[in-house]
């Protein structure tokens, strides 16, 4: 029986590296990890989530696939619950950027070599990378899925102590992203610009409160990407 995962969670999947064991926060269902574990990718998942719903649920389903031997269940804010020496990969998806930053910023310990993020936010992918890179986090891999009309770009980053400032474009297009070929890159660029650019025209017409500063950075950003989809996408 095939298990009833996303495309959006399969892009993740395939970031994992083999034999890893995984610490998949917001685990809902437990999709992720009980796919990882069939196709024998991983050798332990631990299942994570701040409600006690959504754990029950994946505990049912990782029995139905008989994983429940290779997985263990935390109800757990983050990563505050889960034994730090047991895992060396964690799994943040379906949650906004400004969330995902919050999680890595309580658990210090992922500021090692050893450990390996895979982070697909929903929104705020920006405010993301620029946490990772001034935190010294390097984002080595990058992919994109398209998922019930929506692309999710979900990323890959390990600790490298050495902090790394991108360009207002590169937050949101990454070198790993341009570097992955992606047939979906074309429209996510365009998709992100078009995004700026009613970001932008709201801002520049707003009589209080101006924000000079990111209105700036925003004009900055949508520049880059259409470069980007001169050189990468229309070239």
């Amino acid at each position: 029986m095939p298990v009833p995962i996303s495309r959006r969670l399969l892009c993740c999947a395939a970031m994992v590296p083999f034999g890893v064991r995984v610490a998949d926060i917001g685990a809902d269902h437990g999709y992720l990890g009980i796919h990882l574990l069939a196709q024998g990718v991983v050798s332990y998942v631990a299942a994570c989530d701040l409600r006690p719903g959504p754990l029950d649920s994946a505990r049912r389903n990782a029995a139905l696939y008989g994983c429940a031997d290779r997985m263990e269940f935390f109800l757990s804010d983050g990563l505050q619950s889960v034994p730090q020496e047991r895992y060396d990969t964690v799994v943040c998806a379906g949650m906004g950027g400004d969330l995902i930053v919050k999680i890595l910023s309580e658990a210090p310990w992922l500021r090692d070599p050893g450990h390996t993020l895979i982070l697909q936010p929903q929104i705020d992918i920006d405010k993301l990378r620029i946490w990772l890179g001034e935190n010294g986090f390097s984002e080595d891999k990058a992919d994109l899925a398209e998922d019930a009309g929506f692309i999710y770009c979900a990323l890959r980053a390990r600790y490298t102590g050495t902090p790394c400032a991108l360009s207002p474009g590169q937050r949101f297009v990454s070198p790993a992203l341009l570097a992955s070929g992606s047939p979906l890159l074309g429209p996510y660029i365009a998709r992100t610009r078009a995004t700026l650019g009613r970001i932008a025209e709201g801002l520049s017409k707003a009589d209080a409160h101006p924000e000079p500063e990111r209105l700036e950075t925003l004009q900055t950003a949508i520049r880059e990407l259409e470069e980007m989809e001169r050189c990468y996408v229309n070239s």
